[in-house]
């Protein structure tokens, strides 16, 4: 299964590679504030759901784009394009994800940074690689001298007030906070220990289902803000080797209010 997502992801490579030299020429619309679609997440993404749906007709899939497509217990969550106002405007950070569950627990991820050729994958059980080479997250024992990834707020600003505090708190001790753009690779770069640790709010779960379970593969820790076990309900995430996943939290809790948590 590993294998033929992978095969997915480079199908789907394929396609943005080749309009990435002519993005004043594509089309895009708006599905809502700041969050854009263009002919290319689609054409990706069913690049990808043609390869699913040849080797296992019965799955179940979760796209981006097309939504919930019926089967059996096995399901695939898709994101085809993950940072696409990067792409859209030639920055260059973004990213393939696919995720395949099983009755509910995460069982494959693979995600692929195709400008860089990096393909980072995972299934239960057998840890994580990069391009083959094994990855574990970071040993950093606590914020201090810490590379953090985030994203901030950009189509729900409720939180914008509760977001910005808690930046402020982690920003005092780290060596730095990093917002790329793309989630799933930010999830893959803790896995690899680029980034100590993440966290953002309102993620979708075709975002970081791939990452989930990179970091925990690598020995790492994954939870909702407040330290439970609800963030592919919420989409507000923490991420990170589990000290600093745990010094995060601390810095997040006194932010939180019951909406965030609802």
């Amino acid at each position: 299964m590993v294998t033929i997502a992978v095969r997915a992801a480079r199908d789907a490579a394929r396609v943005l590679m080749r309009n990435y030299n002519r993005l004043d020429t594509l089309n895009f619309t708006d599905k809502g504030m700041h969050d854009y679609v263009s002919e290319v997440d689609r054409i990706a993404e069913q690049a990808i759901i043609d390869i699913l749906r040849d080797k296992y007709p019965n799955h179940a899939i979760l796209g981006e784009e097309s939504g919930s497509h019926p089967g059996d217990d096995y399901q695939w969550v898709i994101d085809p394009l993950d940072g696409t106002t990067n792409y859209l405007h030639g920055f260059p950070q973004f990213s393939i994800s696919i995720a395949l569950r099983h009755k509910g627990r995460l069982e494959v991820g693979v995600i692929y940074d195709p400008l860089n050729e990096e393909m980072f994958t995972t299934s239960r059980g057998s840890g994580v690689q990069l391009n083959d080479r094994r990855l574990r997250v970071s040993s950093r024992k606590s914020l201090d001298g810490a590379l953090l990834g985030t994203g901030l707020p950009y189509r729900d600003f409720r939180f914008t007030e509760n977001y910005m505090g808690m930046l402020k708190d982690l920003m005092a001790d780290t060596a730095g906070i990093r917002r790329p753009g793309s989630a799933a690779l930010d999830f893959a770069y803790v896995a690899a220990g680029r980034l100590d640790g993440f966290w953002e709010l309102g993620l979708a779960e075709w975002d970081f289902a791939a990452g989930a379970l990179m970091v925990r593969e690598a020995g790492g820790l994954v939870t909702d803000i407040s330290g439970g076990e609800r963030h592919f309900e919420t989409g507000n995430v923490i991420a990170g080797n589990i000290k600093v996943h745990n010094a995060i939290l601390r810095r997040i809790l006194p932010h939180l209010d019951d909406r965030l948590t609802a």
